[in-house]
């Protein structure tokens, strides 16, 4: 029983640190970082294989995820400024840009899923079609979209 109890609570304070800190929806935010992690995994994993390893590669790897994670934050960021921006001073509801950040997450994590798929299968794994051409089809609505708006 104690170690449930230790179990319950560890899981327990982790989903309320991450709760504190991404809001309700925390768990979004974390699949996205796993994302990263096998992103970053499978593609050290393909370059060892193919014997191109690098260590300059991999911390520009781990820097690009870092700079992901910064988007991510600018485009929650500007987005919760002008919603209150709209309630303060404008008196307009601009709650609808909170979907610049969910739309910015749910991009990078296409992007992430799509990069993992590929190094699999560069490295030999029979990743199934569907994934792939789901994913595919997936990232080009989104940029289809994203590009009819500009």
């Amino acid at each position: 029983m104690k170690v449930i109890d230790t179990y319950n609570m560890i899981v327990g304070a982790i989903v309320t640190v991450m709760t504190a800190i991404f809001g309700i929806y925390w768990y979004i935010f974390a699949a996205f970082l796993v994302f990263n992690l096998f992103d970053w995994l499978t593609g050290w994993y393909k370059s060892r294989k193919s014997k191109t390893e690098s260590s300059a590669a991999g911390l520009w790897g781990i820097l690009k995820k870092l700079g992901y994670w910064v988007i991510i934050m600018v485009a929650f960021m500007v987005s919760y400024v002008f919603v209150h921006m709209g309630q303060d001073i404008l008196h307009v509801d601009l709650s609808f840009l909170t979907m610049v950040g969910w739309f910015t997450l749910a991009c990078l994590m296409v992007n992430e899923a799509r990069s993992i798929l590929e190094n699999l299968v560069e490295c030999g794994y029979n990743v199934p079609t569907v994934l792939i051409k789901g994913l595919a089809v997936t990232d080009k609505l989104i940029n289809k979209e994203s590009d009819e708006e500009q």
